[in-house]
């Protein structure tokens, strides 16, 4: 059964890094099903960049735009999850490259009741910069030496099948990196999506992942396919970290799976 599928790429004014990522979604093997720009209050650059590409997909390209009320990640991706048409969906970062395998990797890995976390490899300052400049890449550029956690940019298809099959990923809410992850749609809406309680940098992914396995739904982790290479930058600042902490900690403690404040509010009935 053929699976339908949105990519769902969560930005905010970073038009340079957007370019190239949605340049490395051309050039998939396999195409999701429709492409979603998950746009937490980017100006009129980030536009220009959606709108440029979206005359060159051959799927639908869908741009939804919230303010700027600081750092809501948590929302923006609950309106991108409502908004999307596939029955799964691949969520990752604008700041990164993905291997032309990517989307093909994560469909493969597609199993009813699952969620899959994948790894990331980074790229340094240097190719970064030459990469930003240039505005365009070839994957031949994406030098090894220029890496960190190589061991995440390799692709052997008999390794990843095997990991997949053998490793168990209750209890490792923590390794969850939100840049790289896929959903079922209907698992989402068992636990309501995204905790908008959480705002600011943090958390928001493992808390996402707890309330899934709480509700029964089994975490995976994608090794050796599904690769990303993440574009360098400085850290972002963590002022709330604290709290969001907090709220992680509570779902953990208390098993908590649906959360009030979701993706339902922008469910059309």
């Amino acid at each position: 059964m053929k699976i339908t599928s949105s990519l769902i790429i969560a930005t905010y004014n970073w038009p340079a890094a957007l370019r190239l990522c949605l340049e490395s979604v051309k050039h998939q093997t396999i195409m999701p099903g429709e492409i979603i720009i998950a746009d937490d209050g980017s100006g009129s650059e980030t536009r220009e960049v959606v709108d440029q590409f979206s005359k060159q997909f051959p799927i639908p390209v869908k741009h939804i735009w919230q303010p700027d009320e600081g750092y809501q990640l948590a929302r923006i991706r609950n309106k991108a999850f409502a908004a999307a048409s596939g029955a799964y969906l691949l969520q990752i970062d604008g700041d990164l490259i993905l291997h032309p395998q990517f989307v093909k990797d994560h469909l493969d890995a597609a199993r009813p009741g699952t969620f899959v976390s994948g790894a990331r490899s980074l790229i340094n300052k240097e190719m970064t910069e030459r990469l930003l400049n240039d505005g365009k890449f070839t994957y031949a550029n994406i030098n090894q030496s220029a890496l960190g956690k190589k061991y995440n940019a390799r692709r052997i298809g008999m390794l990843s099948r095997l990991y997949y099959l053998f490793q168990r990923g209750h209890g490792q809410v923590n390794y969850v990196l939100g840049c790289n992850m896929a959903f079922w749609k209907e698992d989402l809406f068992k636990v309501n999506g995204y905790n908008e309680e959480f705002s600011g940098w943090g958390r928001e992914d493992n808390d996402i992942a707890v309330r899934l396995l709480n509700a029964g739904v089994e975490l995976r982790f994608l090794k050796f396919g599904g690769i990303v290479y993440h574009l360098f930058h400085k850290e972002t600042p963590r002022p709330g970290f604290s709290i969001n902490e907090e709220l992680f900690r509570k779902s953990l403690n208390k098993k908590t799976t649906f959360v009030p404040q979701g993706m339902n509010q922008y469910i059309s009935l």
